[in-house]
């Protein structure tokens, strides 16, 4: 529904400029647009954004390359920037994943001329001051004060926020939103687990050996989540503790469904990728884009909605 929408919106442009308006896009099909994420090639996560721009490329007749640092290094992440911009494309999609670290290669793309969207990290605040037409994208810290607003109901008073990716600050704002929301301090309830399945593992264990009071746990995603829920099924404590993860995975649907996992926080990533592309085809095209950013989540996925997503988890959601 959403994509006949879009290109009924699209179609709609069309016609209110009339007849000029086919040459127009004539002249301005096969576009080129480039996605740079911060996620190193480990991240299965963003598959579904792959999928998401390979099919908005296919509808709106353009390209979309998918750039990113292969081990998730932020100045390499830069570097990728300014190489894309140098190649002139017809506009950029990329997220904030270090404001400071971006903010130069960013608004040197947009002096130049380049429609930039940002996705995915960042704040839609920082999306503005960098000159970006619109950020889409999950508010991170809301997000993660509204998972502690259920876990404070639950009865959770001490936690882990298992933090796979800490170099991102939205990472952080996800585990300290949480902690806001159960009034504790976030202190040494965060920890650095890398991304290494073992070592994540490794990790949460000593962690809930030497913190055994801790009925509560957050991860922030698949490479963090999963390790943890072996973690639980291991120890016989699966289902016992709140356990609530931002993303989905086949391995976390099936956590919902055995009762490992509370809740997924859902930030719809198909959105984050399908959206920009449609979005930056329609400006170039005809120089129309909506004037507000877009929230691509948060939703919760529980046990009574899980059906409904858990077959396209990893391809649409």
């Amino acid at each position: 529904m959403l994509r006949t929408l879009l290109c009924g919106a699209a179609m709609g442009a069309a016609m209110v400029l009339g007849l000029a308006a086919a040459p127009q896009a004539a002249q301005a099909a096969n576009e080129r647009f480039v996605l740079i994420s911060h996620a190193p090639d480990s991240d299965s996560w963003w598959n579904t954004i792959k999928t998401a721009i390979r099919e908005a490329g296919q509808q709106v007749g353009a390209t979309v390359d998918y750039q990113n640092p292969s081990t998730g290094d932020l100045a390499d992440m830069a570097r990728i920037l300014q190489q894309a911009t140098a190649s002139k494309p017809a506009g950029i999609i990329i997220t904030i994943a270090d404001f400071d670290v971006l903010k130069g290669p960013i608004t040197d793309a947009v002096k130049k001329g380049i429609p930039v969207i940002t996705i995915n990290s960042g704040t839609a605040e920082q999306s503005k001051e960098l000159g970006a037409l619109m950020h889409i994208g999950q508010p991170e810290y809301d997000a993660g004060k509204g998972a502690g607003e259920k876990a404070k109901a639950a009865g959770v008073t001490k936690f882990v926020c298992v933090n796979h990716y800490i170099t991102n600050p939205a990472s952080v704002e996800r585990c300290q939103g949480f902690a806001d929301a159960l009034g504790v301090p976030l202190g040494n309830q965060m920890i650095d687990s890398g991304m290494d399945p073992g070592e994540v593992q490794t990790k949460v264990s000593a962690y809930l050996r030497a913190n055994p009071d801790t009925n509560g746990i957050l991860t922030l995603g698949p490479n963090s989540a999963e390790p943890t829920i072996a973690v639980l099924q291991a120890n016989k404590q699966a289902g016992k503790v709140f356990f609530a993860t931002f993303d989905l995975s086949a391995a976390i649907a099936a956590g919902i469904k055995d009762g490992t996992v509370t809740f997924a926080i859902d930030q719809q990533p198909y959105l984050q990728g399908y959206l920009p592309v449609v979005l930056l085809a329609n400006y170039v095209r005809y120089g129309v884009i909506p004037s507000n950013n877009i929230n691509s989540g948060p939703g919760f996925i529980t046990k009574d909605n899980i059906a409904l997503v858990e077959k396209l988890a990893g391809e649409y959601r």
